[in-house]
């Protein structure tokens, strides 16, 4: 991921990435209304950390996990909906998009949005087939994460 430490100002223990005007205001708008509940899974900490953090600064309710097995526990565990789901395409349990499939027979409504430094054109137009919303090339900025939150979040309720 690029330009995570030092990249951004550190207000109150807290990374706050740049977000277009736009971005803040959709979101600020939108967790107003009702707290948003994200699901975040990548298998590498630092990235998961850094996508939490920076959703979570946003205003919303974030839950993390760190492989497949964990990702569907925390979903069928959940007393919330998830708005919006954050999904790394490789997993030390699932390298594949079977565990979006699953999220979609799931959960078919929630939106997700692919995290992947392997997004071939087949693996990517799979993923779109079973409904993912966005797809971040790793290393992304974090800005464009929570610019790309907010579109898909501007759909949702």
């Amino acid at each position: 991921m690029k330009a995570i430490a030092g990249a951004f100002p550190r207000i109150s223990g807290s990374y706050h990435p740049a977000l277009p005007v736009t971005a803040r205001e959709i979101l600020r708008t939108a967790v107003k209304k009702l707290p948003l509940h994200v699901l975040v899974v990548d298998d590498e900490p630092l990235i998961r950390w850094s996508v939490t953090e920076t959703l979570a600064d946003l205003g919303l309710d974030v839950e993390q996990a760190d492989c497949a097995a964990s990702a569907l526990q925390t979903i069928t565990a959940s007393a919330l909906p998830f708005d919006v789901i954050v999904l790394d395409l490789r997993l030390p349990d699932m390298r594949d998009l079977s565990l979006l499939a699953t999220i979609r027979q799931l959960l078919p409504e929630t939106p997700v949005v692919l995290m992947t430094a392997f997004g071939t054109p087949e693996i990517l137009a799979s993923a779109r087939q079973l409904g993912v919303r966005a797809v971040l090339n790793k290393p992304f900025e974090l800005s464009e994460l929570s610019r790309v939150v907010a579109e898909v979040l501007s759909t949702v309720r």
